[in-house]
This record gives C-alpha cells, structure tokens and sequence, in this order.
C-alpha cells in the first residue's frame, strides 16, 4: 500500500489484493469532511470544500424542486459501477422511482438516471476519465461534469456501446437544457460559484 499526501490520500493497491467492501471498512475512519471513494481499485480522499458542496446542494434541490420531495436523490452514497474495482459516490445521482437497494443494502447502478460530478482539483481527472467511461458502460442516461475552475458543465447523454454519443457544453450563467434526454429537467447555472 502506497501513501502520497497533498490535497488527498491516495492509497494504491495492487489488483484484487483487497476486496471493495473491506476497503469501505476501512474507510469508516476516515477523517470528517473527506468524500471517499475507489476507482479502478485506487481509493481517493478528498477534503470538501464550500464551492464543492454550494454546487451539489443546488442541483439536488433543482432535482428535489422538479420531481418532488419524495424523489430517490442521493450525494457520496456508494453504488458500484462496471469496470475494474468501481465503487463510487457521486456527488448528485438520481435514482428510477421504483428501484429497490440490492441484498447488500446499496443502489444498483442500472437504476442510476442522472449523475452530476463536482470537479475537485486533485480528483478532476477520474470525473473526466474513468468515471465518465463506467457511466457510459453502465447506461446511465445523463452524466454531467460541472466545473467551478473552468466554469463550465459539460453534458454526456446516450450512452451506446460503452460511451456517450452526445455532449452539450454550456459555461455557468446559462441553463443546461436537459429536456430532450430521459430526464426531461433544465438545470440553471447562474448560481453555481467559481472556484
């Protein structure tokens, strides 16, 4: 196991030499404040920070205002996606209405909707990289990157055969119109802070 320290912790573990959920065992102590999650068996910390949080808690409660109090929307919940060793906790995921936790106590990623990530500096690359590839093998049918450095959110929809077909891009201060997707939502922009 491998420590590197700066933003985040990064622990490196060699293939299968731990099994997900011993890993997320072991991340019950991590400090308070840190999101956790694994990628390709490679598990990050991150510190959240106000701007992180301000963005997610808005386009949760545009989801909340669009579908109503009781829709299934989540932040940093565990849901294990495709590809090797992904267990990841999405900062916004919206869950089908009728969808039920597996044996297990967790959400199917079949059941995911619509997943927003927040950039965070040391774990941008995953959001862009293999993240958006396990969304797109697992069919989720909208996947958005919001971007407080850049300001800007980027759209992935119609996943086909392992990746997104269609991309919209639109800078901060412009609605993200959703409304020809399977989600049929408009996201406003004008709120989100910079980072």
């Amino acid at each position: 196991m491998t420590v590197v320290e700066d933003d985040r912790i990064e622990l490196a573990m060699s293939e299968n030499e731990v099994p997900l959920d011993k890993l997320f065992e072991w991340l019950e102590i991590a400090p308070e404040g840190h999101k956790s999650e694994v990628v390709g068996g490679v598990v990050f910390m991150v510190p959240q920070r106000d701007t992180h949080w301000d963005i997610t808690f808005e386009i949760a409660q545009a989801l909340v205002d669009r579908f109503g109090k009781r829709v299934k929307v989540k932040s940093d919940v565990r849901i294990d996606f495709p590809g090797d060793r992904n267990a990841f906790c999405p900062d916004v995921v919206k869950i089908r209405d009728d969808a039920e936790k597996n044996d297990k106590g967790r959400w199917n990623h079949e059941d995911v909707e619509f997943v927003a990530e927040v950039i965070s500096k040391g774990t941008g690359m995953n959001d862009y990289g293999p993240k958006k590839i396990a969304y797109a093998a697992a069919g989720v049918p909208v996947h958005v990157i919001v971007d407080p450095y850049t300001g800007r959110c980027i759209a992935h929809t119609k996943p086909e055969d392992g990746e997104y077909t269609e991309e919209m891009r639109v800078p901060f201060g412009t609605d993200l119109d959703l409304t020809k997707t399977p989600l049929d939502f408009v996201l406003k922009t004008e709120g989100f802070p910079r980072d």
